[in-house]
C-alpha cells in the first residue's frame, strides 16, 4: 500500500482537485431534487468499486464494474431533466462571456421593456391579493410555451394585465408571456420544478414560475393570490421582493443581458 500513497504526481493532485469541484457542482445542482439521494448513492459505489479494485478483489471488482457500466446510462435517463438544466447552465455562461465577443454569435438587440406599466400592475395585483404569473423573455424564444395558451398581440398595459388576471377573466389561469415588449400569449402552461426543498407555502404559480426559469433564461414575476407578495424567479431561483423595489430589481436583471 505505501506506494498508493508516495507515487503522487502534481497532474493526480489537480485531477483530484478538478473531480472533487465536479461532484460539489453537481450536488449544488441536485440539492433540494429527488435526484439527490440516486447521486449520492451512485458516488458510494463508484468509490466502493475503486476500492475494491484497488485491493485487487476480482470478483467483487468485476460486479461494482459492471453495474457502474450500466449505470451511467441510466445517470443519463434519469437525470434528463437536470442534466439538461446542467448543460444550460454552462452554455448561457459560455455564450456571457465569451463568445459575444465574436460578431457571429452575438445576439439580436436587446428590446428594452416597458417595466413601469409590468411593475405597476404587479404592485396593484398584490395590493388586491390577485394572482399572476409574467414571463418575459429574453434571449432564449419559448414558442412550446406560447402555442398552449392563447395567440396575443397587444401593447402592454396595466389595465390590460390586470383584467387578464382577474379571477372571473376567462385566461386569469395559466401565464403571461411578454416578447420584445408586448403580450403575445396568455393562459400559457407552464412546467412545474421538481424541487422539494421549497417552503410550504409556495403554490403552483411559484413552482411553475421556478421550473420555466430552470429551463430557458426567462424571467419570471410571480403575484401570489393568497398573500399578496411578489417573487422573482430566473435560472432556477425564485425570492421575495418589496414591491417599491420591484422595478428596480427588474431593470437590474434585465439590464444584464447581454447586446
Amino acid at each position: 500500500m505505501t506506494p498508493l500513497f508516495i507515487d503522487i504526481r502534481l497532474l493526480d493532485i489537480i485531477d483530484i482537485i478538478l473531480v472533487a469541484a465536479l461532484m460539489y457542482w453537481l450536488y449544488r445542482l441536485l440539492k433540494g431534487t429527488s435526484g439527490i439521494n440516486i447521486f449520492v448513492g451512485i458516488v458510494a459505489i463508484f468509490l466502493i468499486w475503486q476500492v475494491v479494485s484497488a485491493l485487487q478483489m476480482e470478483m467483487l471488482s468485476s460486479i461494482l464494474g459492471a453495474f457502474v457500466s450500466v449505470g451511467f446510462i441510466a445517470l443519463f435517463i434519469i437525470f434528463q431533466p437536470e442534466i439538461r438544466h446542467f448543460l444550460f447552465t454552462i452554455g448561457t455562461q459560455a455564450s456571457n462571456r465569451k463568445l459575444h465577443r465574436f460578431r457571429f454569435f452575438r445576439t439580436q438587440k436587446v428590446i428594452e421593456y416597458d417595466t413601469k406599466n409590468i411593475c405597476e400592475a404587479c404592485v396593484y395585483m398584490g395590493e388586491i391579493k390577485q394572482g399572476a404569473l409574467i414571463i418575459l423573455t429574453r434571449q432564449n424564444a419559448i414558442h412550446n410555451i406560447v402555442e398552449t395558451g392563447i395567440a396575443m398581440d397587444a401593447r402592454i398595459s396595466p389595465q390590460l394585465i390586470e383584467n387578464i388576471f382577474f379571477k372571473n377573466s376567462p385566461l386569469h389561469d395559466g401565464a403571461m408571456v411578454i416578447t420584445q415588449n408586448r403580450i403575445v400569449a396568455a393562459h400559457c402552461i407552464l412546467p412545474l420544478t421538481n424541487r422539494n426543498d421549497l417552503p410550504s407555502h409556495y403554490g403552483l404559480r411559484h413552482r411553475a414560475a421556478i421550473g420555466i426559469s430552470e429551463k430557458n433564461d426567462s424571467l419570471v414575476i410571480v403575484v401570489s393570490e393568497e398573500t399578496g407578495s411578489i417573487s422573482i424567479a430566473q435560472n432556477g431561483s425564485i425570492k421575495s421582493v418589496k414591491p417599491q423595489d420591484l422595478k428596480a430589481e427588474v431593470d437590474a436583471i434585465l439590464a444584464k443581458e447581454t447586446t
